[in-house]
């Protein structure tokens, strides 16, 4: 019997989360675009269904006089995912949490982030854990934003995350994954789907990470800041899906042959 077929072929199960099943295993964010126009295009180009924004910067109707995001960004159409962008307490994450809820009415779907400090935007793990833990026993469904260490990955998991998302690389640095082996433990050991989140630059990241066994990519500012926004959302989902695949199909192993 060959190397190859002995192999285990990876399991092709599809992207649960809170329940739903989805088609699309990109994940967007709303930031950081020319205009609400140019939001809502690059969005359908890129065929995601989870769309994430930063509860305290958009408004979703309550300033009247401002641009809504639900204009472009339908919740009939997307899982709407609020996030607690610039928040660098556990407490001022909760608060968020809450206030998120009330907007939309219930919606229990979070995605959670504490940040360090604001030239990195690096994950600040001990208020996360904090944070987690209170909005899980709120009655919360939490997706979390964290760093790339495997047993902080494992113990939001334990704690009832239902989504981990490691960082690749700083937000917004555009550096791509970093830490190859890291995302590859937690996405092996996780029983919860791992989506990496922040330092996608272009569509090869994104396919790096899926081909990694990711079964997700959540980015915002690689669409948002891309010469032509539109076209840059759509290689993402291509690149996703081509990820994907590789995945699936089991890569010839790497091998050093001397000369």
């Amino acid at each position: 019997m060959s190397e190859s077929s002995e192999r285990p072929v990876p399991e092709d199960k599809p992207l649960e989360i809170a329940g739903r099943v989805y088609q699309s295993r990109l994940l967007v964010g709303t930031g950081k675009y020319r205009d609400m126009m140019e939001t809502g295009h690059a969005i359908e180009a890129s065929g995601a269904e989870i769309v994430t924004f930063a509860v305290r910067r958009t408004n979703l109707g309550q300033n009247p006089d401002e641009p809504n995001l639900l204009d472009v960004v339908s919740p009939d159409r997307y899982t709407m995912l609020p996030n607690t962008a610039g928040c660098y307490t556990a407490k001022d994450a909760v608060r968020t949490c809450k206030l998120a809820r009330e907007l939309l009415e219930g919606h229990d779907l979070v995605k959670l982030e504490v940040l360090g400090e604001e030239k990195t935007l690096y994950p600040n793990m001990t208020e996360t854990l904090v944070a987690a833990e209170e909005l899980i026993r709120d009655g919360f469904r939490v997706m979390v934003y964290c760093s790339d260490d495997p047993l902080l990955a494992k113990r939001l998991e334990e704690m009832g995350c239902i989504a981990i998302m490691p960082l690749g690389a700083p937000i917004g640095s555009g550096l791509g994954i970093q830490n190859r082996y890291n995302i590859r433990l937690i996405a092996e050991n996780a029983n919860v789907p791992v989506l990496v989140d922040a330092g996608v630059g272009t569509a090869s990241d994104a396919t790096l990470a899926m081909e990694l066994g990711c079964d997700g990519v959540l980015m915002n500012t690689a669409i948002a800041l891309a010469q032509d926004p539109i076209r840059m959302a759509k290689a993402m989902r291509l690149a996703i899906e081509s990820g994907r695949d590789a995945y699936l199909a089991g890569r010839l192993p790497p091998y050093s042959q001397d000369p």
